[in-house]
């Protein structure tokens, strides 16, 4: 047996344990895999081969670069999206993506729908109670707590959503753009690994004045 070999990966497991105290990846060998894969690649990119973003030459951070990117496809997202709901019972685009939540994954509690599409309880709750009043969503009494709806898509909405469909599938791929098939995939990887770092955080309802301040104190960035 090569005992230095165990040695070097008793090392490397040592690390991923220490470096990944907040569960960024999971503990197991895919996780640990992963980490290996992506310290490599960390490794194998050098400034040469980094893209350029508006700014860089004057010291714009790339973390700068991120969020106002972020922040612009969001807003064309919605730009699309308010088209796909135009001249239908839609009053929002929130209103759709909620009911296309409750027909794809059933029946929930209303708080349940809201942290799935990671809004605010009052916001969340305006947009329930507008899906109500247009008989979109059934609300009943949970068996398990009185107190605790439970929201359903009814008939109505699901064919308020069919016949708007075919407009929310083309504003999908819109904001795809011109991406081809491998780049939407490693956009997706890169997206789902920032969603699962914030998801947690977004749960914890940390107040907006402790927010940067708990995180920046629980979350290491110094090697990001």
């Amino acid at each position: 047996m090569n005992f230095d070999l165990v040695k070097d990966v008793v090392g490397l497991l040592e690390q991923f344990d220490t470096e990944n105290k907040n569960s960024q990846y999971s503990s197991d060998v895919d996780g640990f895999k992963s980490w290996i894969y992506n310290k490599e690649s960390m490794a194998s990119n050098n400034e040469a081969e980094a893209p350029y973003w508006e700014g860089k030459e004057s010291g714009r951070s790339p973390e700068s670069a991120i969020s106002t990117l972020l922040v612009h496809l969001n807003r064309y997202a919605k730009t699309y999206s308010k088209s796909a709901i135009s001249g239908s019972d839609f009053a929002t685009q929130e209103d759709f993506i909620y009911l296309i939540n409750l027909k794809a994954f059933g029946e929930m509690t209303k708080m349940e729908l809201i942290k799935k599409n990671i809004q605010d309880k009052p916001v969340g709750m305006l947009i329930i109670t507008r899906l109500i009043k247009q008989g979109w969503v059934h609300q009943t009494d949970s068996n398990d707590d009185k107190r605790t709806k439970l929201i359903k898509i009814t008939e109505l909405g699901i064919e308020a959503l069919e016949n708007q469909m075919k407009k929310i599938r083309s504003a999908t791929h819109i904001v795809s753009g011109n991406l081809n098939y491998s780049e939407k995939m490693d956009l997706i990887r890169i997206l789902n690994k920032l969603d699962k770092f914030h998801y947690p955080i977004f749960n914890r309802n940390i107040e907006s004045k402790d927010l940067i301040n708990t995180v920046y104190q629980e979350y290491s960035f110094e090697k990001n």
